[in-house]
């Protein structure tokens, strides 16, 4: 099958030629895949290539766009996952394309299973570049100057620093972005509506926040007592108050962390019921009775958290919830996607969309006992129309073979500009679509909607200006970036940014998950550091 590439993929083709190693920022739907394949098929004539991709699905997928687009069979192009044995993935890296997750590669480059040597790699939505994902590691081995490094992604972040840390992990220098504004795209670009809904607070709701309200304002004064006057509207400075509480060489260290994990609670508790509703809260008032903590046991005694739990008994959905109903009955015969944060929430929507005569259908990872299996039977029988609507953490967002959709709503704004530039792209790929985002005015819902706009702003003036600057390094970048000064307000970094954790910032999640890893060795920064599960 012959190539026909777009200008602007011929464009940014030529560009990597030219330049070398680079990112290419695209928007969802405007054929990334397209360039690899055309990088491939020159490349292939130097030596190998590899096609890294962050889940199964999508390498099966990405298999299939090699083979049948530049016409080769199985003898030219292996999918390798962990799932293959590792004498039978030797015999698959002899091909001359090899498409596989990340993490298999990783452990057969440190085994000695894989030889160092290919022309091109392909990292497939290269923001996860950083930390220690695989594909750091794996650049780390592959880096030598005959082999092209390109890396793929809708969002590399709203930051420099964000940015910098996967281009240097990558050994990038040169940058290719385009928007759906720029008139080289403009012609190819399906039309996309967004729309906000705003959302009041019922009556029952603010009652139970004006309580948490109380409740946190008093442990909050208690803890600034202690001389940790805690910032409670900045959620990263809040998260890194408590690793200045654990530096103190001093016995007011371990009271003062008891406080901070009841406000920790309190917030988590706050944000659960003005952008989820009463039903998750609950559940989490469950599981917080469940624990041995000090924190949860002195939160629980409050005599303020006793009306809380009372008034948390009465049932009561939160507003978007109606605004949902009636929003998806408007779309009645589309196909959409409802995407959640937390997955307490997901069973409910689930329910309440069937109660009302709509076909809906859950779709969560692994963590939730769902199988392999059951995530393809369910992305098939959506793919076949056999329901409507898919209720969908995180693991929507990115790395599986979703089909388009005629409309995405997001029951709340997230923070991070990766996410919400993943889940608009879910519409609007093949035909014109709609995005719908539910918005509880006066709550965290408003300060995520502005976090992540201002930070997918400042992400293509960053980027624009990289690729402006391609020539003279980071110099003019550097300028814009200054001059782009980021807000006291947006200069915290959430876990869910760095790993699409859609209960990360749950302190009980993270207690859990503390308990079941071993713990590293402590760096300077961490020596001392205390579980979580000890207040």
């Amino acid at each position: 099958m012959e190539l026909i590439p777009r200008a602007y993929q011929l464009s940014i083709y030529e560009s990597i030629k030219q330049h070398g190693n680079t990112l290419v920022v695209l928007p969802t739907g405007l054929g990334k895949t397209l360039i690899a394949l055309m990088l491939i098929q020159d490349r292939m004539k130097l030596g190998r290539c590899l096609f890294l991709t962050p889940t199964k699905p999508l390498a099966k997928q990405h298999q299939h766009s090699v083979m049948k687009t530049l016409e080769l069979s199985d003898k030219n192009v292996a999918l390798v996952t962990g799932e293959i044995a590792p004498a039978k993935r030797k015999e698959a890296y002899i091909t001359d394309v090899i498409i596989s997750t990340p993490q298999t590669i990783r452990n057969d480059l440190d085994n000695g299973v894989l030889q160092p040597d290919f022309s091109l790699v392909i990292f497939d939505e290269s923001h996860r570049a950083v930390g220690d994902y695989a594909y750091t590691q794996i650049a780390e081995k592959l880096s030598s100057e005959k082999t092209l490094f390109v890396g793929l992604t809708a969002s590399p972040g709203g930051r420099m620093d964000r940015i910098r840390e996967v281009m240097d992990a990558l050994r990038i220098s040169n940058v290719e972005i385009r928007s759906h504004e720029d008139p080289d795209v403009a012609p190819y670009v399906q039309k996309s509506s967004v729309t906000w809904i705003p959302v009041e607070l019922s009556d029952h709701f603010k009652e139970i926040k004006k309580e948490l309200d109380s409740l946190t304002a008093k442990h909050a004064q208690k803890l600034a007592g202690m001389g940790f006057p805690p910032p409670l509207k900045h959620k990263g400075k809040f998260m890194e108050l408590r690793q200045r509480i654990l530096n103190i060489p001093h016995n007011i260290k371990y009271p003062a962390l008891v406080q901070y994990s009841v406000l920790l609670h309190l917030l988590h508790m706050t944000e659960l019921l003005e952008t989820q509703g009463i039903y998750p809260m609950r559940s989490y008032l469950e599981k917080l009775g469940q624990k041995e903590s000090k924190s949860a046991k002195m939160l629980l005694h409050e005599e303020g958290m006793a009306k809380v739990k009372l008034l948390c008994q009465k049932d009561e959905d939160h507003p978007k919830m109606a605004v949902l109903v009636e929003t998806v009955k408007r779309l009645a015969g589309k196909k959409i996607i409802v995407f959640v944060q937390y997955r307490a929430q997901i069973a409910r929507i689930e329910a309440v969309l069937k109660e009302n005569g709509i076909t809906a259908r859950q779709f969560v990872g692994k963590k939730d006992g769902v199988t392999k299996k059951i995530q393809e039977e369910t992305i098939a029988d959506f793919r076949e129309g056999k329901f409507d609507v898919m209720v969908a953490s995180s693991i929507g967002e990115e790395g599986l073979d979703i089909p388009a959709v005629d409309a995405v709503i997001f029951y709340e704004p997230v923070p991070s500009e990766i996410r919400s530039i993943q889940r608009r792209g879910r519409a609007a790929r093949l035909k014109e679509g709609e995005v719908i985002v539910l918005m509880t005015m006066g709550t965290r819902d408003e300060y995520h909607h502005y976090a992540s706009t201002n930070r997918e702003k400042r992400m293509k003036k960053i980027l624009t200006g990289m690729q402006r600057s391609k020539k003279a390094g980071f110099q003019s970048a550097d300028r814009l970036d200054k001059k782009e000064k980021q807000p006291e307000s947006e200069k915290q970094t959430t876990k869910s940014e760095k790993n699409q954790n859609t209960e990360s910032a749950d302190p009980l999640a993270k207690e859990e998950r503390t308990k079941k890893q071993k713990a590293p060795e402590p760096s300077p920064r961490q020596a001392g550091q205390t579980k979580m599960t000890d207040f």
